[in-house]
């Protein structure tokens, strides 16, 4: 497995890569409350409304996942000349989707589900939708939406079906066709048990209970079970390669040349809303960037890892994916190099974004030692995530003179992130980690020693900040000096 292909894909080309996503787009919406009487009017629950909350859903979702990656995202599809279209539209202006093929019509409504919560519990689901398929000049609209950004350069489509009537028989054969004689890689997220409509794609990514639709029978959720029922799925609808997602089994590939099962990631799975939409993105997004298949599904599964240990509908995030790929790196003992600012202040605004405290401490960490490791265990202890700021080569000799540091910047980086308390490490050239504490706006800022908090640069940026006393009898300091009389004393 060449994890350093997928990071480079991360760093260097998924912001280059343009995918369109057409299919049925979705509004999910959610009323949160609390139930503490019955009504007088109906043996029904009051439902007192505390807080309402708007998710892109359907291939509105896929579209995110895409967006979040840093993909140039364009979608296609049709809703109604409403509030809840104006919702969709904000909601994509904040993330930078192109939604220039979204088809208004005044005889749809939005497609809007609509949940009421109370207690963290559904109570209801009221669905707003008019189902059937596109209208002509809808059509139209489309394939001409379609033709124009294939002529000015594509690099994938993605059909996300959800039997809602975008994605006709007639309008995916269409579809399908156009990207094939195009040479774009097109993926579906089919629905329901007819696949003659997706005959010809290069991708179609089934979960277990879809393939089992599809085969008009149950499947055991074992590697040869399931491969042979996509085998035969592929040669009938002649798709090049069919990619079932298989829960705590992982997803397997399976293709005319090319047979992957590659096991799943998460360590735990809180919810698997939107697994699926991740999957696709992230897989044809890596297969549009020209990564090799089995790097391709090993990024799209640890994508899928990453969400179902998230709490509701969320869509993966570039930086995530990255950690996520360093972190493997770093076990198999190959290279690492720290995380620019960029990148580790937007995976603190993802990390504080999904209700996990960050924690931030610094130093120059040159000769890692002990009481290096006992402090980092004791501040990464205080949240979920522990970013460490390292000072530059630079910085170092400034502050400890020009024979410091003993060992190289990338070098004290690296050992540090392949600690298991550290999730992620930036250098900075200041003498001070003031300004990259004001970017980053961690919760918990750690220093050691006999600082007084106050005392501390950066803290008028974070919300809380802890001393904890460094361990008794360890310093990079004394150990220098160690070494020194040893020399000295022709002992080395």
């Amino acid at each position: 497995m060449h994890n350093s292909l997928c990071a480079q894909f991360l760093t260097e080309k998924i912001k280059k890569i343009k995918i369109a996503v057409i299919g049925d787009v979705m509004l999910d919406r959610y009323f949160y409350g609390e139930v503490k009487r019955i009504s007088p009017e109906a043996p029904v629950p009051v439902n007192r409304v505390r807080r309402i909350t708007s998710v892109l859903g359907g291939a509105a979702n896929v579209a995110a996942n895409l967006a979040h990656l840093e993909c140039q995202v364009f979608v296609g599809g049709v809703t109604g000349d409403d509030n809840n279209r104006k919702r969709l539209e904000k909601m994509f202006d904040d993330i930078g989707v192109n939604y220039t093929g979204l088809v208004k019509t005044q005889e749809r409504s939005t497609i809007t589900k609509l949940r009421i919560v109370g207690a963290m519990q559904q109570m209801l689901r009221l669905d707003f939708e008019e189902i059937g398929d596109l209208e002509p000049v809808e059509t139209m609209q489309l394939n001409s939406w379609l033709a124009d950004l294939l002529d000015e350069g594509l690099d994938g489509i993605i059909l996300s079906d959800y039997a809602k009537g975008v994605c006709s028989d007639d309008f995916c054969q269409k579809v399908i066709k156009t990207a094939n004689a195009y040479n774009v890689p097109i993926l579906v997220d089919p629905k329901g048990a007819n696949w003659e409509k997706y005959r010809g794609c290069t991708f179609i990514t089934p979960n277990l209970k879809e393939m089992c639709e599809a085969a008009g029978k149950k499947i055991a959720n074992e590697d040869l079970a399931v491969q042979t029922a996509a085998t035969s799925a592929r040669e009938q609808y002649d798709i090049k390669n069919v990619v079932v997602t298989r829960s705590e089994k992982g997803m397997s590939l399976i293709g005319k040349e090319t047979i992957i099962h590659e096991p799943a990631t998460a360590i735990e799975v809180f919810d698997v809303s939107g697994a699926g939409d991740t999957v696709a993105a992230t897989l044809l997004a890596a297969v549009a960037g020209k990564l090799p298949l089995l790097e391709a599904v090993d990024l799209a599964n640890k994508a899928a890892g990453i969400v179902v240990s998230k709490v509701g509908t969320y869509p993966v995030h570039r930086e995530e994916l990255l950690k996520e790929i360093l972190s493997v790196d770093r076990k198999l003992g190959s290279g690492y190099r720290p995380l620019s600012r960029t990148e580790a202040v937007s995976l603190a605004k993802i990390w504080r974004a999904a209700g996990e405290k960050v924690v931030f401490t610094n130093g120059c960490f040159d000769l890692l030692h002990v009481g290096h490791v006992t402090y980092l265990e004791k501040a990464a202890q205080l949240g979920k995530h522990l970013i460490v700021g390292i000072n530059t080569d630079a910085s170092v000799r400034k502050l400890k003179g020009c024979n410091r540091p003993l060992v190289h910047e990338n070098d004290r980086a690296r050992v540090l992130a392949a600690l298991g308390c550290v999730d992620a490490v930036v250098l900075f050239p200041e003498e001070t980690p003031a300004e990259l504490i004001g970017e980053i706006k961690p919760d918990i800022l750690v220093k050691g020693g006999d600082y007084k908090p106050e005392e501390v640069a950066g803290r008028e940026s974070v919300g809380e900040v802890k001393i904890i006393e460094f361990e008794e009898g360890y310093s990079t300091t004394n150990l220098v000096e160690h070494i020194a009389q040893l020399a000295k004393e022709g002992k080395l």
